[in-house]
Parts: structure tokens; C-alpha cells; sequence
């Protein structure tokens, strides 16, 4: 099964970072493509993230309050089949 990194998605033109304000989804948790897994915080805004693939999530890098660089994984889902 293929792992499919989560990122911290470019919510604004000069944003460099993100921080994740809170996660709506646990590791185990079946997400399908759309789902609403995480709150992001902006300097101006928190939006719902959504999936962009469907699988389970199986690891949580970043937890609630972490600030991280655009792109960077915040957490894993794995593929299902």
C-alpha cells in the first residue's frame, strides 16, 4: 500500500507557514477524499483542510499548535485498496 503525504496546504499568496489549529480526524481514522481532517491557522484566518486522497490516516506529524513551512508533511494516510 502506498503512503500519501498531508501537507501544509499555501493558503495565502505570502504565506510561508501554517499553523495546525486542530486535527477533526484521529491516526485510524478511514478518510475519504473531501473529508474535512484538520483546522489551519492563518495570520488573518483557520480554515477546514480537506482530504485530497481517500485511505486511512496512520501517523500525525504535527500536532495541534504546530507552526510548519508550506509543503511540509503534517501527517500520513495510507491507501487503501
Amino acid at each position: 500500500m502506498a503512503r500519501i503525504a498531508i501537507t501544509m496546504p499555501k493558503l495565502g499568496y505570502d504565506m510561508e507557514t501554517g499553523k495546525v489549529a486542530g486535527w477533526l480526524k484521529g491516526v485510524g481514522d478511514k478518510i475519504t477524499r473531501g473529508d474535512a481532517i484538520a483546522e489551519i491557522e492563518t495570520d488573518k484566518t483557520t480554515v477546514e483542510m480537506e482530504a485530497v486522497a481517500s485511505g486511512i490516516l496512520v501517523e500525525i506529524v504535527h500536532g495541534a499548535g504546530a507552526e510548519v513551512p508550506i509543503g511540509e508533511p503534517i501527517a500520513w494516510l495510507e491507501e487503501s485498496v
